[in-house]
């Protein structure tokens, strides 16, 4: 069977799969997400099964595998309608489809350089940040004491800053460099979780701001990687923060 069928089939049966787990009882369906999560790194496994080997490679699984338990996760907060649940069906397929594609060419470039890099980077870079925003959404609803909610925002953050990184040396093995950029990233995610705590903002808008605080980071990290960390870069990336700082104190309501 070819890739691309493989890809196809592979999209096809973690929809349906996402599908069933509204036929699920509500007390089982964070099992039914576990049970998805697992057939989502054995598909993308077998999918990918020429470029991945027992050494950095695997780090194309991290994605698929939290976008599908962010998008999950998500699906509970949604209204229980067929015209609220269709289009997020829709969407996973699709991203599901396009992580395939990603994933397949970041596994080749680790082997030798091809044409379709730059443009998989930029997909995964934005699939990263939509599952970023989806797994803090999903932390900031459950409306958890101060050091739960920085403690798990700080661990989901690493495993996606690792492969954000790691994504544009695509190299076998891990350097400590990237495994330093990552960790500190995260503490920093962290931090602004502990700081986010006491501003009373709604759960979308403190998500957002932190996808945005990822967007920082993370762009950041990979300019450095690719050494195109340039003042132009710096001020363009602290600008967008600046602007979404202040939007955000504007629109939060500070009284009783």
């Amino acid at each position: 069977m070819s890739k691309r069928k493989r890809f196809i089939l592979t999209s096809a049966l973690l929809s349906l799969g996402f599908i069933g787990i509204n036929f699920v009882p509500d007390s089982f369906r964070f099992i039914a997400i576990g049970i998805l999560s697992l057939m989502t790194i054995v598909l993308f496994a077998w999918s990918l099964w020429e470029g991945l080997s027992l050494n950095a490679t695997l780090l194309t699984l991290v994605l698929p595998l939290l976008f599908t338990i962010s998008v999950g996760l998500f699906w509970f907060l949604l209204p229980s309608n067929l015209f609220a649940r269709i289009p997020v069906v829709i969407f996973y397929g699709l991203g599901i489809y396009a992580l395939c594609l990603t994933a397949n060419i970041y596994t080749v470039s680790a082997i030798r350089t091809i044409a379709l890099l730059r443009a998989a980077r930029g997909v995964g870079f934005v699939l990263t940040l939509v599952t970023f925003f989806l797994v803090y959404d999903a932390i900031l609803s459950l409306r958890a004491p101060i050091y739960i909610v920085s403690g798990v925002v700080l661990l989901a953050s690493f495993p996606l800053f690792l492969q954000g990184f790691w994504t544009i040396v695509l190299e076998k093995e891990i350097s400590s460099e990237i495994l330093k950029i990552a960790a500190v990233s995260s503490l920093a995610i962290g931090e602004i979780a502990v700081s986010m705590y006491f501003w009373p903002v709604t759960v979308v808008v403190g998500s957002l701001f932190f996808t945005v605080g990822v967007y920082m980071l993370l762009g950041l990290g990979q300019a450095y990687l690719e050494g195109r960390l340039f003042n132009q870069t710096v001020r363009d990336h602290i600008t967008l923060g600046v602007f979404v700082f202040i939007g955000m104190f504007l629109a939060t309501r500070w009284g009783s």
